[in-house]
């Protein structure tokens, strides 16, 4: 009887120690509101959380009109999808109001999707989401029908927790789904490391964080099912910038231990500490690079990171020594995660701010490397998890400078340079405006006799530029270059449209005998291109400077409009990859126009080929050959947008319009269709033109033009240097007949290689191909607004040539069975990550 109670009391013990087990990392939170929007009966989730109905939650809800939307399934497999399939709608502002029975930390998410709806266009709304201390969303807007989109915060609040939703003057504001929920107050510290390295950041507490990134590193999705906290982690796969050198760890998630006083499965579940990844077999006793994860972030802000370690991949303890670094500073130096824990497969974190100051280029870059001789163990280093928030700037917002009353916050000027320089503006205006007066009165003065019987009057009327262009020929003889005064120009003997060219101050003026010379009378055997505006001759002038001569067709009025475009675009462009013009002719009604001469050609000759029994083949261009062309018309373009005054659009941007000189080096071309484009305005409205096949279906359904058609055609020309194929072809099955959509759809089923060019495919290392598809998919996304500028884009092409050429390095560095990295260092002997090994 005494050995039966005996066994009783061991087994209450366990019961009491399982539950003391289980009931340490659970949390219940004070406050939980969770409510689908619009929604007419709860909504349960497979994470077993249920959310109200819209008619449960009215009471926390104040707006002026009942309207609501709803549908029954949308192209979505999350397992939120439930709570997207509703919407409340707000044609004025409103506010959801919740009482708060703990001050603390809550968890505010929101869910939109622009559901359709037969009186409002929600993917056209513009909003701003604030509380009573923070802005959450300025001038939000959820474009994209073809995706959700779920913001998540951590803000401070007590008594009473406000949502005020404020659409944009003549817009609408919209809600899908809201959540509420207290936080536990151990989940963000007050304090953390300062990177770069100084005091530690004191005074967390008082500012509220948006989560940009949660990532499970070595791992798969952790849905909010495992979190106890409904936490959802991505896999680390598309930020792991030198995916060749890392290998991912895992073990069972029962194995991972927490230490007292340390991390708990608050802080993160154990899959996250159950999978990381460690550097790669490298074949050499000293391997020296990196393993690195980059995620792009908003400029002018400081992050909260987090990093989470457990070492399971060690036998013994001591063995795992590394450093850390973030954006290349340190912030850990000889981490030993022994001396942390005591244990092997024990949970640790570490949380840091960088300062805002440290981030230049969009992007935060978390890396891990070995401490340079280790003494013992092999060299080694390992994440399992990674969080970046983002802190609310001195604004008090966590999207743009206007605070919570709507007012700029942002940098201003004083009032005493702001009306100094309006004077000056209006001083130079009006002195501009009396200038032209005079102008025109002695013009008029001056004007033929026969001037009414001209087809135009620029010829007499428009002022001509007083210089020359920086293109004069040192030599003599048979050049002439056309003596030009502000008032008045040596006579011509053209008329009509030709004659408005002859004052533009376009630089070398060619007499058309010269060119009659130079192209052997127009010889159909020098013909090099053929477009709507004419024809392109190759020549030679100045005893044998060979030059592309275009030549304007005088019955086409299409050629006539892209003629006068492209010498209105030229006469203000000058740049490294833009085709150069060197000067003009405009005799008897030609219009002919003189270009440097690109010795190789168009850059679709390259990518095709050379016709069979072609006695000159054209040699097949290598990766990084393609790379560099890419970069140089990326250049190009990026200076067309933002280099000039005013910004211009391409329009016309296609692998025939990069031409190629005697090096390779890459130039756009053929400014027939471009555009002036008032960048204040966002947009011009024209009628559409460009090339089937590279033409942006935004820009063809609203027939509005920005920068970012361009972006989408570069795209385009972006997998068509990858596959070599046509963008459009016919004779394909109707699935592969677009090249952008067939390539977007085999590269989301993973089988994008089966299509790449296939005297390349086994040349392109793994992380220069991702992020060059990268770039091309971001460009071709449905919306311009989801498009990256051409900035964005050549840094993305710069950074696959980079992993390009590191790639070749450790190739080249594993045939001499050696690898040796130099590494950089920063500051008072603190050592900085060698660039990573990509």
């Amino acid at each position: 009887m005494g050995e039966e109670h005996y066994r009783h009391l061991l087994l209450l013990l366990l019961i009491v120690s399982l539950f003391f087990i289980k009931t340490h990392s659970s949390f219940t939170p004070s406050d939980n509101y969770l409510i689908n929007c619009g929604s007419s009966a709860e909504t349960k989730l497979p994470d077993g959380r249920t959310f109200k109905s819209d008619q449960q939650s009215v009471s926390f809800l104040q707006t002026e009109e009942d309207i609501k939307t709803s549908v029954d399934t949308i192209p979505s497999s999350s397992d939120t999808l439930p709570l997207y399939l509703t919407a409340r709608i707000f044609p004025g502002k409103a506010t959801y109001s919740f009482y708060i029975s703990r001050p603390g930390r809550h968890w505010i998410r929101l869910h939109f999707y622009p559901l359709p709806h037969p009186l409002y266009n929600l993917t056209d709304s513009v909003f701003s989401v604030t509380t009573d201390t923070t802005v959450l969303l300025h001038d939000f807007s959820a474009t994209n029908p073809s995706s959700v989109v779920f913001k998540e915060y951590l803000v401070y609040a007590s008594e009473k927790l406000s949502l005020y939703f404020k659409p944009h003057k003549g817009s609408i504001a919209f809600i899908n789904a809201v959540e509420i929920v207290s936080v536990p107050d151990e989940l963000v510290p007050d304090s953390a490391s300062s990177v770069p390295q100084s005091p530690d950041f004191k005074g967390l507490s008082s500012f509220s964080l948006q989560v940009s990134h949660r990532l499970n590193i070595g791992g798969d999705l952790v849905s909010s099912k495992i979190d106890p906290l409904s936490r959802t982690w991505l896999s680390d796969k598309p930020y792991n910038s030198f995916p060749e050198g890392s290998r991912n760890v895992t073990v069972d998630p029962k194995t991972i231990t927490y230490p007292e006083g340390g991390a708990t499965e608050l802080i993160a579940p154990n899959p996250v500490y159950a999978s990381a990844m460690e550097m790669a077999d490298a074949q050499t006793s000293e391997p020296n690079f990196n393993l690195s994860w980059s995620a792009s972030v908003d400029s002018g802000h400081d992050y909260f990171i987090r990093l989470h370690f457990c070492d399971i991949v060690s036998k013994s303890l001591n063995e795992l020594v590394f450093n850390v670094f973030i954006n290349k500073f340190i912030a850990i130096s000889g981490l030993d995660l022994s001396t942390k824990t005591n244990a092997l497969g024990t949970a640790y974190y570490a949380d840091f701010v960088l300062n805002a100051s440290a981030i230049t280029n969009g992007s935060i870059l978390v890396q891990v490397g070995p401490t340079p001789n280790l003494q013992s163990g092999k060299p080694n280093a390992i994440l399992n998890g990674l969080e970046i928030m983002k802190l609310n700037n001195a604004a008090g917002s966590l999207d743009g400078l206007f605070g919570v009353d709507g007012k700029y916050r942002g940098p201003s000027i004083g009032m005493s340079s702001k009306k100094l320089a309006i004077a000056g503006i209006g001083f130079v205006m009006g002195l501009t405006a009396f200038f032209g007066v005079v102008v025109l009165l002695v013009r008029w003065q001056r004007r033929p006799k026969d001037w009414q019987k001209q087809n135009s009057f620029s010829s007499w009327l428009l002022p001509l530029h007083a210089g020359h262009s920086s293109y004069m020929s040192s030599k003599g003889g048979s050049t002439t270059s056309r003596k030009m005064s502000i008032f008045g120009s040596k006579k011509s003997k053209s008329n009509g449209f030709s004659s408005f060219f002859s004052n533009q101050g376009l630089g070398r003026y060619f007499p058309f005998t010269e060119l009659q010379t130079a192209t052997q009378n127009f010889d159909e055997k020098s013909v090099i291109g053929v477009g709507g505006f004419g024809k392109v001759y190759i020549g030679e002038i100045d005893g044998g400077t060979q030059v592309a001569i275009k030549r304007g067709n005088q019955s086409s009025e299409q050629g006539i409009n892209e003629f006068q475009t492209e010498i209105q675009m030229l006469s203000k462009l000058r740049h490294r990859h833009l085709v150069s013009l060197i000067g003009f002719c405009d005799e008897n009604k030609e219009m002919i126009l003189v270009y440097e001469y690109m010795s190789n050609g168009p850059l679709r000759d390259h990518l095709y080929g050379s016709k069979e029994n072609d006695p000159n083949p054209i040699p097949t261009l290598s990766w990084k050959q393609r790379l560099e062309i890419c970069i140089g018309s990326a250049r190009g373009l990026h200076y067309l947008h933002t280099g000039a005054a005013q910004g211009i659009i391409h329009r016309d941007v296609k692998t025939t319009n990069i031409l190629l000189d005697e090096n390779l080096v890459a130039k756009v071309s053929d400014f027939g269709l471009s555009k002036d484009a008032p960048m204040e305005q966002g947009h011009v409205s024209t009628a559409v033109k460009g090339s089937f096949g590279y033409l942006d279906p935004e820009y063809f359904r609203r027939q509005q033009l920005t920068d970012k058609s361009d972006v989408y055609s570069f795209g385009v020309v972006l997998f068509e240097v990858l596959c070599a194929r046509p963008v459009i072809n016919p004779q394909l099955p109707r699935e592969q007949v677009n090249l952008a959509e067939y390539a977007m759809n085999l590269h989301r089923k993973g089988k994008l290689e089966t299509i790449i060019d296939p005297k390349i495919v086994g040349t392109i290392s793994k992380g220069s191909l991702r992020k060059f598809v990268e770039a091309a998919e971001k460009c071709l996304a449905e919306y311009g607004v989801d498009r990256p500028g051409m900035g964005d884009v050549l840094w993305n092409l710069e950074y696959a040539l980079q992993l390009q050429e590191a790639s070749a390095q450790v190739d080249l560095s594993e045939d001499k069975t050696t690898m040796n990295i130099q590494m950089e260092f920063s500051g008072e002997e603190m050592q900085s990550p060698p660039h990573p090994l990509l």
